[in-house]
């Protein structure tokens, strides 16, 4: 089980790791080990994530997830295995967790006050007399 919330466990059966050839640092280690890790998480069929956690989070997933709304997470930042391990399933926790927060209430459109309404017009019939004023001037010749 990964902790991912205090809501939201999963078990290890949902998720898959395979490791593959690295093009990452390692010299000639990485012609011969296979320490970058691809994971697998199927967001759809899970049945650990509410439903509603899971359509945000294949929103979020954007270019990882596949069409059968399988996210997939490819890891080769670090030399050992274990690290590029550690490093995918963080990324994946990381991501369900900002897919769990809740979306901020939509902003509903409010109207001005009437007396708010009434400053406005009574400033720009101030601001319209003061320039009226400005502009003729009679010469007494």
């Amino acid at each position: 089980m990964i902790d991912v919330t205090p809501h939201i466990s999963l078990p290890d059966n949902e998720i898959t790791l395979s490791f593959v050839r690295s093009s990452g640092p390692g010299g000639q280690n990485v012609n011969k080990v296979a320490t970058a890790c691809e994971l697998r998480f199927d967001a759809r069929r899970s049945l650990a994530l509410p439903a509603d956690v899971a359509v945000r989070l294949m929103k979020l997933a954007g270019r990882k997830l596949t069409r059968d709304g399988v996210i997939v997470i490819s890891a080769d930042r670090f030399r050992s295995q274990e690290q590029n391990r550690e490093d995918a399933l963080s990324r994946l926790a990381d991501m369900i967790r900002e897919a769990a927060k809740p979306p901020p209430p939509k902003r509903r459109p409010t109207r001005p006050t009437k007396a708010s309404v009434e400053r406005r017009l009574k400033s720009k019939t101030v601001r319209s007399s003061v320039k009226k004023l400005r502009g003729s001037r009679v010469s007494g010749d």
